[in-house]
């Protein structure tokens, strides 16, 4: 059975999915979990506190699916495809974001008026964090002499997703996935000879 905390996580992000941040009550989340008020208010102590806690779950979450994508290693080259890798770890950021409003915030910086008061983690820090989780994966297949240009390719890859989050493609052929596998390919081939 899950612990107390995800059951009032779960039941405070489903509260979202059907109202706004500010119709969410703290009597409602706790009998959805079927959990007392009291244990609500001693998990996290105030609205703002499980409003935080929710954020930094489904980032977390968000951070732990760029991490599964970038360790996944292709059949393809010595190493595998190193953009490959990050291909599909833009993709799970497309689709996340696309599917939880949460990460699209904390993503874009864009909270609106549905969703709770934007915490840490913001969006510079996101794209930071993917792409330190790139460069952790990718370097150690990677030419010593040749790792500044990996630093490089990886923050190119991860700014050009996130402005496919911001601004998605449209509906022409290039749309979507195709798009982004192919700006992000762009950032490998230009930071190093590779396919």
């Amino acid at each position: 059975m899950p612990a107390a905390r995800d059951c009032l996580l779960d039941a405070a992000y489903a509260a979202l999915t059907r109202r706004s941040w500010a119709d969410v009550r703290m009597v409602d989340v706790a009998a959805a979990a079927g959990l007392s008020r009291q244990t609500l208010y001693n998990e996290f102590g105030s609205k703002e506190g499980l409003a935080h806690a929710l954020v930094r779950r489904e980032t977390d979450s968000y951070l732990a699916g760029v991490e599964r994508a970038l360790t996944r290693r292709p059949a393809a080259g010595p190493g595998g495809d190193a953009a490959g890798r990050v291909v599909a770890a833009a993709a799970w950021t497309l689709r996340t974001a696309r599917m939880n409003p949460l990460v699209r915030a904390a993503l874009t910086g864009c909270w609106g008026d549905r969703l709770p008061a934007p915490p840490r983690p913001g969006p510079a820090e996101l794209v930071g964090r993917f792409c330190d989780r790139a460069v952790a994966a990718l370097e150690p297949d990677w030419p010593k002499e040749e790792l500044p240009a990996l630093g490089t390719a990886c923050e190119t890859a991860a700014r050009l997703t996130l402005s496919c989050v911001v601004a998605p493609a449209g509906t022409s052929s290039r749309a979507g996935p195709e798009a982004v596998s192919r700006l992000v390919r762009g950032a490998f081939v230009r930071g190093r000879g590779c396919p």
